[in-house]
Formats: structure tokens, C-alpha cells, sequence
């Protein structure tokens, strides 16, 4: 049996780190480009982590440079298992005990889009990028992350793939949308046993029903934000959004607070907050019933749009009579704040 050719370390502890990947990879090439690779992601930059970034070469021209194409290799066309070490760089996670996953925390479903020019990279398409609040060239990923209140991080991420790809376009068999995806990730997750409390994610997912229809085939939890002018069928004289009943509870202040119930978020840095949370009483929504929706501000009488959630779950209410016939565990106004805290 040949022996392996060592390569250029990566600084410590990094390199003990990088050490657990090197039986998936086996050329010396690989080892060597995945540490440089690692650095360059670490180390901070004053350019974006392009590739002639990571590489440490000038842009544009530096991308003919050794290094960069020797990144370019690694990433785009040497023959490592990108599934093999992720799964490894996960089995980490849990076999250590300041990451290890428990079910107090949450699963994230969430997305990012990064802008790209020209129509040849695989998944580009003009479409709403969320890094940038705005429709643009780019690619779209949407990510199940792992979060509680001391640790987060992500267990995978699938490309969405634009319809103009697709010869049917929506219609092909091929095609997924956002939520389609979202839900195999949270069926993935609970096959590999992930633990989770809920399923949290913002109001792209908490408005689309073919989500909340996956994740009630999969017999999860959810918390998942709804838009304030979130609606349903009812008589005229009676509210009819989640924002015009928070609007009407009865806010008299922090000693009068009427339906408001006070709870305390509590933040990694140690500091800790004063938010109001009202569960909402609407012919769809309330604690007896299949979901509930409740609202969760700093200020009952302003509601802020940056410090005011529009929240659904499925989640029961203590005490109820749902809480007694279904396997998902009961939770407080306190709780569902802080499952969607963990979000943020």
C-alpha cells in the first residue's frame, strides 16, 4: 500500500480540523487545495470570496494565476464527493458537545440569492434575490440550517432552478419550486434524525400553502411569520387582518396590558428584552383550534414593522384540548416567540 505525500498545512487548529476530511479526498492535489481553500474562506478579505480572492490574486487577470486555477480545479472539476463531506463535516457537529443538536432547538428554512452576470451558470435566471431585496440576474439556494440559542449552523442547501431551464417549464416533471424544496429538506433532516422543536421561516413560506400541506404530511411543528395584511373570509363588521386585531386589542400600558402577555427574549450577547405577544381569536385561528396565529411586537400601541411578528403555528396551546390529542408538544406565547427568536 503506497504511502500518502503530505501537503502544506493549514495553521492550527484549522489543520486538525481539515485532517478529518482527508480519507474522502484521494489525491494530494485535493487535500492540499481544500486547506487553501478553507484559509481563504477564514481569512478576512477586502473583496468579496471570489475565487481570485480566495487564491489571494488580483481580480480578473488573477484568475489565470497557479492558485486560482488550482481552486477552480478543486471546486468545479475534481472528482470529491461534495455529499461525503458534508456528511462527515455533520457527523462532526454531533460528536461534538458544544454543537451537538437537541430538540430545543430549531430547524431554519430559509434562502439566499447571489447576483451573476451572463445566462450560463447553471440555475441563473432573473428572479428576487433576497440578499439584495430586489429582482436581479442571479442564483437562488434555499438552506435548512440547525439553530438554538448558543449555536447555528447549516446542514445543506439545494439550488433552485428557474422554469426557463425546464422544457415544460413549471409543467415538467423536473421542475421544484422554493417550497417543494424547502419540504425535502425538512423530510431529509428528519430522516438523518435531526432534532428539532419546529420549523421556523419567514412569510414566503408561512403565506404558501403547499408548505404548511408538506409539513403537515410530515407531522412536524411549525412557526412560520404571515405578512401583516394576512386575511380570511369573515363578516364585514369583524377585523379582518392580523394587523387590524392587534390594532384593536386593548393596550392601556406595561400595568393594563389587557390580552398582551409579556415575554422576555433573551439574547446571545447575554441582554435580554421586554416584547408583548397577543394569541389571536378569528374564526381560523386560535388556541382549540388546528393552527394558531399570534402577534409578537415591543410596542402593542405603535407595532413597529422591523420589532412586529405576524406569527402560525401549528404548535397547541397549553392546557388545551388539542394538546391532549396531538404528539406535538404544547407551547406558551413565550415559547413560540422564542422558536422564531432563533431565526433571527
Amino acid at each position: 500500500m503506497s504511502h500518502r505525500l503530505p501537503v502544506s498545512r493549514a495553521p492550527d487548529p484549522l489543520e486538525a480540523y481539515i485532517q478529518h476530511f482527508d480519507p474522502l479526498l484521494t489525491k494530494r492535489n485535493q487535500r492540499d487545495a481544500l486547506r487553501r481553500y478553507l484559509e481563504g474562506l477564514l481569512l478576512p478579505a477586502e473583496r468579496n470570496k471570489t475565487l481570485t480572492a480566495l487564491a489571494n490574486t488580483e481580480p480578473v487577470r488573477g484568475a489565470q494565476h497557479a492558485r486560482a486555477q488550482g481552486l477552480q480545479w478543486f471546486l468545479s472539476e475534481s472528482s470529491w464527493s461534495p455529499a461525503r463531506v458534508n456528511t462527515q463535516r455533520l457527523q462532526l457537529l454531533r460528536g461534538d458537545t458544544l454543537t451537538a443538536p437537541d430538540a430545543h432547538g430549531v430547524l431554519v428554512i430559509d434562502e439566499s440569492g447571489d447576483r451573476k452576470a451572463g445566462t450560463k451558470t447553471a440555475h441563473v435566471g432573473r428572479q428576487y434575490l433576497a440578499n439584495l431585496g430586489k429582482i436581479d440576474n442571479g442564483v437562488v439556494s434555499v438552506s435548512s440550517l440547525w439553530a438554538d440559542e448558543h449555536v447555528s449552523y447549516p446542514l445543506e442547501v439545494e439550488p433552485y432552478t428557474p422554469k426557463h431551464w425546464f422544457g415544460a417549464g413549471t409543467t415538467d416533471p423536473a421542475f421544484r419550486t422554493k417550497p417543494q424544496i424547502a419540504v425535502e429538506l425538512i423530510e431529509r433532516a428528519g430522516t438523518a434524525q435531526w432534532p428539532f422543536r419546529a420549523v421556523v421561516a419567514d412569510a414566503f413560506y408561512g403565506e404558501n400553502e403547499s408548505f404548511h400541506l408538506g409539513l403537515q404530511r410530515l407531522q412536524v411543528g411549525f412557526v412560520v411569520a404571515l405578512k401583516p395584511s394576512h386575511a380570511w373570509w369573515r363578516p364585514i363588521d369583524e377585523p379582518g387582518s392580523l394587523q387590524e386585531i392587534a390594532a384593536a386589542a386593548r393596550w392601556e400600558g406595561p400595568a393594563r396590558p389587557g390580552a398582551w402577555v409579556r415575554v422576555v427574549r433573551r439574547f446571545r450577547d447575554g441582554h435580554t428584552e421586554d416584547w408583548w405577544a397577543l394569541e389571536v381569536l378569528a374564526r381560523p385561528y386560535g388556541p382549540d383550534k388546528r393552527r394558531r396565529a399570534i402577534v409578537a411586537t415591543t410596542d402593542p400601541r405603535q407595532l413597529p414593522d422591523k420589532t412586529t411578528w405576524y406569527l402560525l403555528t401549528n404548535v397547541p396551546a397549553p392546557g388545551s384540548e388539542r394538546a391532549a390529542t396531538t404528539p406535538l408538544a404544547a407551547a406558551s406565547l413565550a415559547e413560540i416567540v422564542r422558536l422564531y427568536g432563533l431565526r433571527m
